[in-house]
């Protein structure tokens, strides 16, 4: 497969206006390890190879087991996630998948966790992985 469009050379100021979101989250209360459940599960939904590679990546740096990261895609049926992360992970999948929309059940679970700043932030970070995951699979960035 042949990469396409270099957007970030074509169109810096977009690749920028991206970037503020990346440093908007990395200044939120978000915990690591939330960050990058979000964007590794939202890219498995996505089947956004660069962006898989590089949150699995990330993900281990910051001591997550290689346990965790294989069963992800189906943290419904392991008992490895906190009642927290399991709220994130169901919330990224309905984000994701918005065809479906996000269910009452699915929100007030996160509602319910969080506070409504923290909420925010999760949505934001779930948003942005996918404008990523969008951008990375449209002009076939390449992993390597």
């Amino acid at each position: 497969m042949e990469s396409r469009i270099d957007i970030q050379k074509i169109e810096p100021a977009a690749y920028q206006a991206m970037y503020a979101l990346e440093k908007y989250l990395a200044s939120s209360s978000l915990t690591p390890t939330h960050k990058e459940l979000i964007k590794l599960r939202a890219s498995q939904i996505n089947g956004c190879a660069f962006c898989i590679n590089m949150h699995s990546t990330d993900a281990r740096k910051l001591g997550e087991t290689e346990q965790r990261i294989y069963l992800l895609n189906a943290w419904k049926e392991t008992n490895l996630y906190t009642e927290e992360e399991q709220a994130i992970l169901a919330l990224t999948e309905e984000v994701t998948l918005i065809t479906n929309h996000v269910s009452d059940a699915t929100y007030q679970k996160a509602a319910s966790l969080f506070d409504e700043h923290y909420l925010a932030q999760i949505i934001i970070a779930i948003v942005t992985i996918n404008a990523w995951n969008r951008i990375a699979i449209t002009s076939r960035t390449m992993v390597g």
